[in-house]
């Protein structure tokens, strides 16, 4: 697949099947994680991966904020939210590993890098076939979660990239009209 044709098509797929993604293709996903745009080489990224029991973790994680902020919630919704993360068979954290106070390289830069990281990650898994999609959500924002994963105090949770084999059929494409999102200065 060309890279035009490759960022012309390219669309989240949410629903994911077996098996995770194996080691080679990790590894594709990363290394083009790893041509995002990185003002001064901070590299301000890193990544989770959650697989097998891991998702079980993060998916109480995901309770435990869910109680934090109810703590009336129903068992339902709590164990709805323990099943967020089953709904593919890997899911990638991408943090935004802030550095505060670098001259010339604001925090909203680094975590915009770790964005062009993930979005790396999205492109590369449309490349090789499988499916993914990316999610933020509350979880992303919540105290709770970002405490279990161990963010440091400036860090960001960029999103959580949920991975596998495609399971369902791909969604039409929506064309949109270029002029709507272009302004020009002649």
């Amino acid at each position: 697949m060309d890279a035009i044709t490759l960022l012309h098509e390219r669309s989240s797929m949410g629903k994911l099947t077996g098996p995770a993604p194996d080691q080679e293709q990790l590894e594709t996903l990363y290394k083009a994680a790893l041509r995002a745009p990185d003002h001064k080489e901070l590299r301000p990224w890193r990544f989770i991966e959650f697989v097998g029991e891991g998702l079980d973790r993060l998916g109480e994680l995901f309770a435990e904020a869910e109680f934090r902020e109810d703590p009336s919630a129903s068992d339902d919704t709590l164990n709805a939210a323990r099943l967020k993360p089953r709904r593919a068979p890997m899911v990638i954290g991408v943090v935004a590993k802030v550095t505060p106070d670098i001259p010339g390289v604001p925090k909203v830069e680094q975590v915009i890098s770790a964005g062009c990281a993930a979005h790396g990650i999205l492109l590369a898994a449309h490349a090789l076939g499988l499916g993914a999609m990316w999610r933020s959500g509350k979880y992303a924002f919540d105290d709770t979660v970002r405490k279990g994963l161990r963010l440091a105090e400036d860090d960001e949770l960029v999103a959580f990239i949920y991975l596998g084999q495609l399971a369902g059929r791909h969604k039409p494409l929506v064309e949109h009209d270029i002029e709507t999102f272009v302004e020009r200065w002649d």
